[in-house]
């Protein structure tokens, strides 16, 4: 690990490959995703310990709802559990917000996100997000109709101002994307926010996602250079 290394404001993780890792190990695929779970807890502490600012873990996709009724059930299980023990979690320095469209989701997962952003707001070592039934072009879509219905003239539209509908609003852009799994793609993740986002691609599955790989992710980013359309 390189000291002296340039350190991303705000980091997107997609969390890939928790069905493949319980296919290996001949086990239902919601035994991935108990253990997927645990990867997420070490990870947002260990980027905290590191010192990022921002952190955005891609928990379910507007498109997840598309798998099996009884996997979806176990993943909104466990994402109801870990509101239950967030706020232990954050303690006095995570402040938890959430993105995505709530409204699918269920009134005792609503309250919760309501009750765990509301009690960590103030925290300010580290912003821990968590996308949930999201997707970047919902995301879009939802900022568009909000615009539309505040009357705003086309003419006074501008990047800055529609960042500010988005989900993401008061947050960095997405300085550095991570993939594990294989897979090379955004996936619906974060898609206006991730312009000028780097990406790093890695064959781990995320339930064996670790300091290791994320020391490796924030190196190679180190060593990328950033110029943003200059020379």
């Amino acid at each position: 690990m390189d000291k002296n290394r340039i350190l991303p404001k705000h980091i997107g993780i997609i969390m890939d490959g928790n069905g493949r890792w319980a296919k290996k190990r001949l086990l239902p695929r919601t035994a991935g995703h108990v253990q997927g779970a645990k990867a997420f807890r070490k990870c947002a502490r260990l980027c905290a310990n590191k010192g990022i600012e921002c952190v955005t873990f891609y928990a379910f996709s507007t498109e997840n709802w598309k798998r099996p009724k009884d996997e979806v059930n176990s993943i909104m299980k466990l994402f109801g559990e870990y509101l239950d023990d967030a706020l232990e979690t954050a303690g006095d320095e995570i402040s938890i917000r959430f993105i995505g469209d709530p409204g699918p989701l269920s009134d005792e997962l609503k309250e919760k996100l309501r009750y765990v952003t509301e009690q960590t707001a103030k925290n300010t070592r580290m912003i821990l997000c968590i996308a949930i039934n999201y997707g970047g072009r919902d995301d879009i879509v939802r900022a568009a109709r909000k615009i539309a219905a505040q009357g705003t003239a086309p003419a006074d539209i501008t990047e800055d101002s529609f960042s500010q509908e988005l989900d993401t609003a008061g947050l960095p852009d997405v300085d550095l994307i991570i993939r594990p799994s294989g897979e090379q793609r955004l996936s619906n993740f974060l898609i206006w926010q991730a312009a000028y986002a780097e990406y790093v691609f890695m064959d781990v599955l995320w339930p064996d996602f670790g300091e290791k790989e994320l020391d490796a992710a924030l190196d190679e980013y180190s060593r990328r250079n950033r110029r943003f359309g200059g020379v």
